[in-house]
């Protein structure tokens, strides 16, 4: 038995118009799928089939906490994560995928398995920037990032570090202007 066969839906075999599945997402589920977002993580998937005239309709409702690495300190942080999905499916000759969320599956196969649709709904339920609540990133590296950053456009670099006379010098830097600008500015009011 393959690690994901407990994901196949025989739509082929179905009986009812409807069915419904329920999966919990684990970190064994993350781990055997070894996908680049997620590697740990709960969630709760209702999976609902509903079978139409032409195709097969399946809605995913994902519901769950993820841990995905901070942006700012890099420390693994709890991710709510929610969705809802819906994919299309009809039997064909060959497997493919038409569109956003139409898949084509060999009809003598009659079934499909979800697990890789289930991850994908979850990596894209994450937010593009995920960091910690303010206070709970991790201090070490907050601090070493606050020393590496500027916080305020002025703030380039701390003056308390120079002489005076070097930040007079560099003032007057700033205001003396090259000469050469002046003749290309020149050029420009010409036209």
């Amino acid at each position: 038995m393959g690690k994901f066969d407990k994901y196949k839906i025989d739509l082929k075999g179905m009986q009812a118009d409807s069915c419904k599945y329920e999966f919990v997402l684990d970190n064994l589920f993350f781990a055997n799928i070894d996908g680049p977002e997620v590697q740990k993580g709960k969630v709760n998937v209702v999976l609902v089939v509903k079978k139409t005239s032409r195709a097969f309709e399946l809605n995913f409702q994902t519901e769950g906490m993820v841990w995905v690495p901070c942006d700012r300190c890099l420390d693994d942080m709890e991710q709510l994560v929610s969705s809802i999905d819906k994919l299309l499916v009809k039997f064909g000759h060959e497997y493919a995928e038409e569109g956003d969320n139409l898949i084509v599956i060999p009809e003598e196969e009659g079934e499909i398995n979800v697990a890789w649709f289930m991850y994908e709904f979850v990596a894209l339920a994450i937010p593009m920037k995920h960091v910690h609540a303010p206070g709970k990133c991790n201090k070490a590296m907050t601090s070493k990032l606050s020393k590496h950053m500027r916080t305020t456009p002025d703030d380039e670099m701390a003056e308390d570090t120079f002489a005076p006379e070097e930040v007079e010098l560099m003032n007057e830097e700033e205001t003396q202007v090259d000469p050469r600008w002046d003749e290309l500015k020149k050029i420009l009011d010409n036209n």
